[in-house]
């Protein structure tokens, strides 16, 4: 999944493991890509694949708001530590919602986590 849209800033970021892990591990076990709805940002989705999750507009023909992409995590010999990644915004306000963004996905992968068990 490659967009095709330049991105209006891009800020390295680290993602916490917990969310990272909770993301790997509904890809492997869900289907692929896997799209999840964000409860606390109206219309808010987030499309996640192995190079990058994408948080989209549903309400806008799934227009770009930001991503989480380029994840370092060659070598990675841990499972605790933040994953880091680059965070590159197509919105010009998605800067306002990039960490309670990140929170909302989280809490859903742990939804859907708990689910697999």
């Amino acid at each position: 999944m490659e967009t095709l849209i330049r991105p209006w800033r891009i800020f390295p970021k680290q993602i916490d493991a917990v969310c990272y892990n909770r993301g790997r591990l509904a890809l492997l076990r869900l289907e692929h890509p896997l799209r999840v709805t964000l409860q606390q940002h109206r219309g808010l989705e987030v499309i996640l694949d192995t190079t990058e999750w994408l948080c989209v507009d549903s309400n806008d023909e799934d227009r770009p708001v930001l991503a989480w992409r380029e994840f370092k995590t060659h070598g990675r010999n841990n499972l605790h530590q933040p994953v880091a990644c680059e965070l590159w915004l197509y919105h010009s306000c998605a800067g306002l919602i990039m960490g309670s963004a990140l929170d909302d996905l989280s809490t859903a992968l742990e939804t859907l986590t708990i689910d697999l068990r």
